[in-house]
């Protein structure tokens, strides 16, 4: 997901004074913002099928997302700017500058965030993965596998990687490590590292399984609505996500398992370990018990939704209202939230400049100004072209989220213009959004977690380039042939 307000700080102090070297790095950032929009709306030739207020915004587009890759400001605050830049310097109306806020997606969203704020503080999140590691660790393998099933099993209906990942998953991660005496620096390599590259690159293979697996997923479905007319549901991703994504979480800890061993292999003491834990954390309590029943239900509909016509929002939204009315979960808690809220200005002004820019129409000039020298090159030749492109260019990106915003309406605008058929053409890009996180030590917010002290920048880099092999292998191949299945082409 996109970095939250508490995961960024400035921490170079204001200088009194003029000159380069006197100002601040939050002031040189949102200078050099303010920079990319005058070249981009004044200086840049702009298209003739694009009119000049649509110039205009597609300047406010860029430099926003020129504000989200740098953060001179937190995510939010620039995104809430780039929203307000719109309308002052876009000219777009006001109602439709903050519809993103009203959209069905933006809510959902904000009642899974609710759902994972409860998950972990009633205990129940965590007793989940203890339950996993007591049956399936006994050797390091086999506990990377326990702690994967509980990161898929927690990523339907939590939308948040840091806390999933980061906050669930992790802890057990490094307290199994710790039994072995496998800590930051010479003692690393004796389970901790391996343990922590294999959790992280299977985490973004979770993210890409479901529809609330990350934020960034939740930005693709929304946007394939509008540039494509393709409607994704929570149980349409669901079953196109199924069966490469099973594929891939097999694969994954196997791969990194191969390519960077850890040196002990067997862990009886975890088991051991989540037994004891488990015994401390003694019955389910009544809060436990509400919720799990409040949240099997809703990911039940979530699930049957195709067939059921329940609207999913709907049902988070009532799922959090039977939290609110059982005190499971208290207003004043949901208010505290401030990773949620964090994320719903966010999300909601991502929703508005992604449909900003489709209405420019530069996504348009771009898709035929490609396509004339494509025009005698087969549509799936390009399209595995354009996959593979898009999934390296996460080198740039330090979030899923804003590379879903930057690339995935111009890709998916380009090969539906070729010749692709539309649900291939989302599926296939939205599925693959979240997989290059696993790439870099900056490729989502929780990799700067996994990675402190354990992997070195190179044996990260390592892995996450062969791990994006493998999963270029399964999610093109077996993939392809699934949704082929599935009628998507």
């Amino acid at each position: 997901m996109s970095t939250t307000a508490e995961q960024i700080a400035v921490v170079e102090p204001r200088i009194e004074g003029w000159g380069p070297a006197r100002i601040s790095a939050r002031t040189r950032g949102l200078l050099f913002v303010a920079t990319v929009y005058v070249v981009v709306a004044w200086l840049c030739p702009r298209p003739t099928s694009v009119d000049a207020a649509g110039w205009r915004q597609f300047g406010v587009f860029i430099a926003t997302l020129a504000g989200l890759i740098l953060q001179p400001l937190p995510a939010a605050a620039m995104v809430f700017i780039g929203v307000i830049a719109s309308i002052v310097l876009g000219g777009l109306a006001v109602d439709r500058a903050l519809s993103g806020f009203g959209e069905p997606s933006e809510w959902l969203l904000l009642g899974a965030m609710f759902l994972a704020r409860v998950l972990t503080d009633t205990g129940l999140s965590r007793r989940v993965a203890l339950l996993f590691v007591k049956r399936f660790g006994g050797s390091a393998l086999g506990f990377v596998y326990s702690l994967v099933l509980t990161d898929v099993t927690l990523a339907g209906g939590i939308p948040s990687i840091t806390a999933r990942s980061g906050g669930i998953i992790l802890p057990i991660a490094r307290s199994a490590a710790e039994l072995y005496d496998s800590r930051p620096g010479e003692t690393a390599d004796r389970l901790g590292a391996f343990l922590m590259a294999a959790l992280y690159q299977s985490s973004v293979v979770a993210c890409a399984m479901f529809l609330t697996g990350q934020a960034g997923n939740l930005l693709a479905a929304a946007l394939a609505a509008k540039i494509a007319g393709v409607t994704v549901s929570w149980s349409s991703w669901f079953f196109a996500a199924l069966v490469p994504g099973a594929c891939s979480c097999l694969l994954i800890p196997y791969v990194v398992y191969r390519a960077f061993p850890p040196e002990i292999k067997s862990t009886p003491a975890a088991p051991e370990f989540a037994r004891e834990e488990l015994r401390r954390l003694g019955r389910l309590s009544a809060d436990e018990r509400i919720l799990l029943a409040v949240f099997g239900i809703v990911c039940l509909l979530w699930i049957t939704s195709a067939w059921t016509k329940v609207n999913v929002t709907v049902v988070t939204l009532a799922g959090i209202a039977a939290l609110l009315v059982t005190n499971v979960l208290t207003w004043e808690e949901a208010l505290k939230d401030r990773a949620a809220w964090d994320v719903f200005v966010w999300y909601g002004g991502l929703l508005t400049l992604g449909e900003m820019l489709n209405s420019t129409g530069v996504p348009a000039a771009f898709t035929a100004w490609v396509g004339l020298s494509l025009t005698h090159v087969p549509w799936f030749e390009v399209l595995l072209v354009t996959l593979v492109i898009y999934f390296y260019t996460h080198y740039a990106f330090a979030t899923v989220t804003v590379h879903v915003m930057a690339m995935f309406a111009p890709f998916v605008a380009l090969v539906i213009g070729l010749g692709a058929p539309p649900k291939l053409a989302v599926y296939s890009f939205a599925c693959l959004a979240a997989l290059p996180a696993g790439l870099t030590h900056y490729g989502t917010t929780t990799a700067p977690m996994f990675i402190n002290g354990y992997v070195s920048v190179k044996d990260w880099w390592r892995v996450g380039l062969i791990c994006s092999l493998a999963n270029l292998a399964v999610w093109l191949t077996v993939g392809f042939g699934w949704w082929k299945l599935l009628g998507f082409w």
